[in-house]
């Protein structure tokens, strides 16, 4: 296996100059007020907000999970990538309602649209959300990344022993907190617009170089076969395409059993969590709202769309090059350690071994020097994500919880929290990491809790918008409903996770629960939340249409239609309608 050469060290030493370049120029360009540390004095143009988002969402679920993914199940996580689309519902359909509102968060939003309950309600599902994902994952995916790249690396404390994966972790977090607490988001965004570039260039090179070293993409296709290259296989099972009925198994019903990626599941649940990703979650959605009007939102918006296409291309692709490598026998060198690693004594994949394919393509097929770059990708892509979910969390905290007990609270005493919350949310993550070690893989990992805490919140936010019949009572009661039956969910997966050798008896309701197919009992709970929330709100007073005037389709006014309108070209929408057909033209190539 490769290893780092001096020139390698030289371009990662580098970037972290280049880093600390633009944290500088932020600090001396910072005021010290909470629009300015926030939301960047709400003042980012298209290009730096789509960019921003873009370099959020890729991170340490798309370099491990991701690339796992494709090595273990070809395009089949190719699904989500694919709703960029999701990104043109917030530029066209959601922008408009969050410029006019000016609020800080999503739940400021809610506590707009519907009550303070709401809002406090919303804060707290958004910071165990973060805390489940986004926070953990990338310190879990940053380790796997440094135990791959420097796996004799240790260091001992007080007569303990840290191996490659927790220096790795801990690195990823000191190094990405530095820059977050000092610069705010206008560091995150600044640093995340040169991270897009440096990531999507690295990934690029190591889909080509890893393409070169095994044959090409005819080579690929004919070692991976026509299913691992199939996005419609994991949607339509064997035997019954031509109804696309939900079984999976003989006798045994898809809907009530586990399975990969049912047609059903795919079709109703991914875009569900897809909206609430890309719509409402302040982790995203924080970039368009530090915009200086709609135009730069929206375009934003659409640039990040673009840029969400990239990684079935930079990501899946390689992991399925990665399982090509190791599956050629008559390959030597550093090709064997592929095999090696991904492979047992039978020749059967290992699944958990699956996570380190992209780090594992990085440190044997790329040459000295481009093998600097790339990490220096690698690094950027799980900072970036880092550093948004850390600004979103303690913008969270400060505006939505500190700020109402302490109301009189000055601009710095504001700052001054939403930094110290950043390092708390870092420790609190530090402790999940075991329970996504003992789960299935880092990107199943991700889906199922998204999918789990996902729709109460698409639920309030977009029938909320456009029926401005509902309130706010309905709107906490389905948010709370909802959060309830997630984290039950969670309660019940989570042992079986951490413990090898637990399971509920077979039959019993806790078993049920835990096999029901995680995209499924997410609809269930899609289905429950939208009930709630319209019988609630139908049997209770209606809320004051003039109280909530601009924030839903009902209450618009014509000089807010017409603003609206005034923000938007031809362009725009020709630039919108390509991407619609991008996403159509990789749906048809990828038939298997």
């Amino acid at each position: 296996m490769g290893t780092f050469q001096a020139w390698d060290w030289i371009i990662v030493v580098m970037y972290f100059l280049l880093l600390a370049g633009i944290t500088w120029w932020v600090i001396r360009k910072n005021r010290d007020t909470a629009d300015d540390y926030f939301l960047a004095g709400r003042n980012l143009g298209w290009f730096i907000i789509g960019a921003s988002i873009f370099a959020s969402n890729i991170g340490s679920e798309h370099l491990v999970g991701l690339a796992g993914s494709g090595c273990t199940d070809g395009v089949a996580m190719a699904h989500y990538e694919l709703h960029a689309w999701c990104l043109l519902v917030l530029g066209w359909v959601m922008v408009p309602f969050y410029m006019r509102s000016k609020v800080f968060t999503m739940p400021e939003f809610l506590e707009k649209r519907f009550s303070p309950t709401a809002r406090w309600i919303l804060s707290v599902i958004s910071l165990v959300a973060y805390i489940l994902t986004k926070i953990a994952v990338g310190i879990f995916a940053g380790g796997i990344v440094f135990s791959v790249l420097l796996p004799e690396m240790s260091l001992t404390i007080g007569g303990m022993v840290l191996d490659s994966f927790w220096i790795g972790s801990i690195v990823v977090i000191l190094l990405t907190g530095l820059y977050t607490i000092i610069g705010g988001l206008r560091a995150v965004a600044y640093t995340e617009a040169i991270q897009t570039v440096i990531l999507v260039l690295g990934s690029v090179l190591v889909t080509i170089f890893g393409l070169k070293a095994l044959g090409g993409w005819s080579e690929l296709r004919a070692i991976c076969g026509s299913d691992m290259f199939n996005l419609w296989k994991p949607m339509v099972p064997a035997g019954v395409e031509s109804t696309w009925a939900p079984v999976s198994e003989p006798g045994r019903m898809a809907w009530y059993f586990n399975d990969n990626y049912p047609w059903l599941g795919m079709l109703f649940c991914a875009p569900i969590i897809g909206l609430w990703y890309w719509c409402t979650d302040q982790y995203i959605v924080q970039r368009t709202l530090g915009a200086p009007n709609e135009t730069q939102a929206r375009r934003g918006s659409i640039c990040a769309s673009f840029l969400k296409l990239l990684p079935v291309f930079i990501f899946i692709i390689p992991g399925m090059i990665c399982f090509a490598l190791a599956s050629k026998p008559e390959l030597v060198g550093d090709v064997q350690v592929l095999r090696e690693t991904l492979f047992n004594s039978d020749g059967v994949l290992i699944r958990d071994e699956a996570q380190k394919a992209f780090p594992l393509l990085v440190a044997t097929v790329l040459p000295t020097g481009v093998r600097g770059m790339v990490v220096a990708g690698l690094l950027a892509a799980l900072m970036s994500s880092l550093a948004g979910v850390f600004n979103a969390s303690s913008t969270l905290y400060t505006m939505d919880f500190y700020s109402k007990f302490r109301p009189k609270a000055s601009q710095h005493q504001l700052v001054w929290v939403g930094r110290v919350a950043t390092a708390v949310m870092v420790l609190i993550g530090l402790a999940w990491i075991p329970v996504i070690k003992g789960g299935k893989g880092l990107y199943d990992y991700l889906q199922g809790v998204q999918a789990y805490l996902a729709p109460p919140i698409f639920v309030v936010f977009f029938l909320g918008v456009f029926n401005k019949r509902l309130n706010s009572k309905g709107c906490v009661s389905a948010l709370i409903v909802g959060f309830v039956l997630g984290i039950f969910r969670l309660a019940i997966d989570t042992p079986v996770k951490l413990m090898s050798d637990f399971s509920y008896a077979e039959g019993s309701f806790f078993w049920i629960v835990n096999h029901i197919f995680f995209q499924y009992f997410s609809l269930i709970i899609l289905v429950v939340c939208i009930a709630v929330m319209l019988i609630v709100s139908y049997f209770t007073r209606e809320p004051s249409y003039e109280h909530i005037s601009g924030l839903t389709y009902g209450t618009v006014t014509d000089e807010h239609k017409k603003e609206s309108r005034s923000s938007w070209t031809r362009l725009d929408v020709l630039f919108s309608v390509a991407l619609v057909l991008v996403i159509v033209g990789v749906y048809l190539y990828f038939r298997g």
